[in-house]
């Protein structure tokens, strides 16, 4: 029954930013761990940032650590990714997911968003 919704992606280019949100319902957002993975072309499902329940704890992978920040808005229901100074490695479908682990790998989560398609391209 839990729903996420993600939004915000497009076509950027490199140097570029994005700010994609993620829109959950059907869970109490403020007890979930949230975080946005990404699969790119070929590629496997990577995490990318994460944030606890509370928001002390957060992830970044080290491949876009200083440039994109996760966030969560309790009122709104809804988790952000921030992302700044973006690369064509970047290229990819972000997905929002909740209830695994802070850092965790995709098998950790237990609810996930459709996704949304981030190409960074001239």
């Amino acid at each position: 029954q839990v729903q996420l919704v993600e939004s915000g992606g497009g076509l950027v280019q490199p140097g570029g930013s994005l700010r994609l949100s993620c829109a959950a319902s059907g869970l109490t957002f403020s007890y979930y761990n949230m975080a946005w993975f990404r699969q790119g072309p070929e590629k496997e499902r990577e995490s990318v940032a994460a944030i606890a329940w509370n928001s002390e704890n957060t992830y970044y992978a080290d491949s876009v650590r200083g440039r994109f920040t996760i966030s969560r808005d309790l009122a709104k229901n809804t988790l952000y990714l921030q992302m700044n100074s973006l690369k064509p490695e970047d290229t990819a479908i972000y997905y929002c997911a909740a209830g695994g682990r802070v850092g965790g790998a995709a098998a950790t989560y237990d609810s996930w968003g459709q996704g949304t398609q981030v190409t960074v391209a001239s």
